[in-house]
């Protein structure tokens, strides 16, 4: 194995001398391999649009168009040569006797990979294929690596996640995969503004981590000599907001979270956060709902979307309690229970792993956690979550046990968490205490108390729903993408130091 990688690099290192000897032949011709601006009339898709319907071998019109050469075939007087930019790809077809010798020279130093600009003529050849005869070009970028060879691709993910611009270069549908990205992002957004939702920014560095239970990642500031924290929520400075008097707000971006990587978590991720004054959890599941199908809409053209070869229904979004989803799955009542002791038993029953720490609602969600959320593959709202999980959620008003909270699942993943927010200061004040205790039990990822949070609940802020949706996830679920990886343009990976 050492040997065929040694002569792979090997081989890699005399293509890369060749293009060297190549770029210094250019320079000796007074070409400059590196060029500057150049002005493109259309694009190859516009080009497949505008002369798709010519027929015979007859010029049609002239185009300049920019790209990145995929393949080169033919040798002597003529070549024909494969161009890809953002919107496809176009035959070019060079000729000695249309760019004269000292110019077909220079196309003879041309590599698959390199960056040029073309001028020339629409036509179609004998075989019906739409193609641009070069009758000038310039060479706007010098490839001094070989691409991937073309039958085989790019494969490697290792290689793909790391090179995200060679995976774009290589692989088109991965394009296709962040274009979706961007209708999704454009479409939350839409969706909001046109319900008078203010977009607003808050910071990214604070001197506590809050709105969610997560570990966070710590910095230092040096010229106020403190450590700083990753924001893990921007839950809390948007509830300070409402309390400020904006009734309808939200922000779109980046949290970070220094936890475990896998198909469905990135230590940075996307998410985009809702409140609105005046309004509960019922509202903020109709928002979801409305996002969600939005998105659908503006990437698939459908609710109904087809996820790693499942059928899922999009617009029939169904909603059931927590505690009904577990008893439904697994026979036990776990709200029945009046002891901590009872729950214990119960889930021993059914194989449910806890921790001694766990109320009767966390071993409750555990249950529901261990037995139920994988198979939630249909929408699915769950609803009202005991209390001792949800410490930034309000008590129902029924069952003080439980929250008005909900999340949506599809395929078995969360999708997004909403819940009417708690504005009782005395109230926010306990469920902190309590949250400390636990940190003190062992759970770093327990709230820590927030002074100020519970100062601005302290002036009054008004009933409020309010709502979490995981953009990546999201993305993948529009897009088909089995890894969260496959919609971050530049996941966080491990340092392979043998690889680079």
């Amino acid at each position: 194995m050492a040997k065929k990688f040694q002569q792979e690099t090997l081989d890699e290192n005399e293509l890369i001398k060749i293009r060297r000897d190549k770029l210094q032949a250019l320079k000796d011709k007074g070409v400059e391999p590196f060029g500057m601006r150049y002005e493109v009339s259309r694009h190859t898709a516009d080009v497949r649009t505008e002369f798709g319907d010519i027929e015979g071998e007859q010029d049609a019109g002239e185009v300049s168009i920019a790209g990145r050469l995929m393949a080169i075939r033919g040798h002597g007087k003529a070549s024909f040569a494969t161009l890809s930019d953002k919107t496809g790809t176009m035959q070019i077809y060079f000729k000695l006797d249309v760019l004269g010798e000292e110019k077909y020279s220079e196309f003879k130093l041309l590599d698959i990979g390199d960056v040029i600009g073309v001028r020339g003529q629409v036509f179609k050849t004998q075989r019906g294929e739409l193609t641009v005869r070069v009758e000038d070009f310039k060479l706007l970028a010098k490839s001094l690596r070989p691409l991937p060879e073309k039958f085989h691709g790019l494969k490697d993910v290792e290689i793909r996640y790391r090179q995200r611009y060679l995976d774009l270069i290589m692989n088109p549908d991965v394009r296709d995969t962040f274009i979706g990205r961007n209708k999704v992002i454009k479409s939350i957004r839409k969706y909001l503004d046109d319900r008078d939702f203010l977009e607003v920014a808050t910071p990214v560095l604070s001197t506590i981590a809050g709105g969610a239970a997560a570990r966070p990642f710590i910095t230092h500031h040096n010229a106020l000599d403190t450590d700083l924290y990753l924001r893990i929520a921007t839950e809390l400075n948007l509830k300070r907001l409402i309390v400020g008097g904006f009734e309808r707000v939200y922000e779109m971006g980046r949290v970070f979270r220094n936890e475990g990587m896998d198909v469905r978590h990135n230590p940075e991720f996307t998410t985009v956060e809702i409140y609105q004054a005046y309004g509960d959890y019922r509202d903020l599941i109709d928002v979801t709902r409305g996002i969600v199908l939005a998105a659908a809409q503006a990437v698939n053209g459908t609710t109904k979307i087809h996820y790693q070869g499942v059928e899922i229904d999009l617009a029939n979004m169904q909603q059931i309690s927590m505690n009904d989803a577990v008893k439904n799955k697994t026979g036990k009542d776990f709200m029945s229970c009046e002891t901590v002791d009872e729950a214990r038993a119960m889930a021993d029953s059914i194989g449910v792993h806890y921790e001694q720490r766990f109320g009767i609602g966390g071993i409750l969600n555990a249950a529901f956690e261990e037995k139920v959320e994988e198979d939630l593959i249909q929408p699915v709202f769950i609803t009202h979550h005991p209390t001792e999980i949800s410490p930034l959620a309000k008590r129902n008003p029924e069952d003080p046990r439980v929250t008005d909270r909900f999340e949506l699942f599809v395929y078995g993943r969360e999708l997004a968490n909403g819940f009417t927010e708690l504005n009782d200061p005395i109230d926010q004040r306990a469920r902190f205490e309590d949250q400390l205790k636990q940190r003190e039990a062992g759970d770093d990822e327990a709230h820590v108390m927030d002074e100020d949070f519970i100062r601005a609940l302290e002036f009054g802020m008004p009933p409020t729903g309010g709502l979490g949706i995981g953009v990546d996830r999201l993305v993948m679920l529009l897009t088909d993408a089995p890894s969260i990886r496959d919609v971050l343009l530049f996941p966080t990976m491990k340092v392979d130091t043998g690889r680079e």
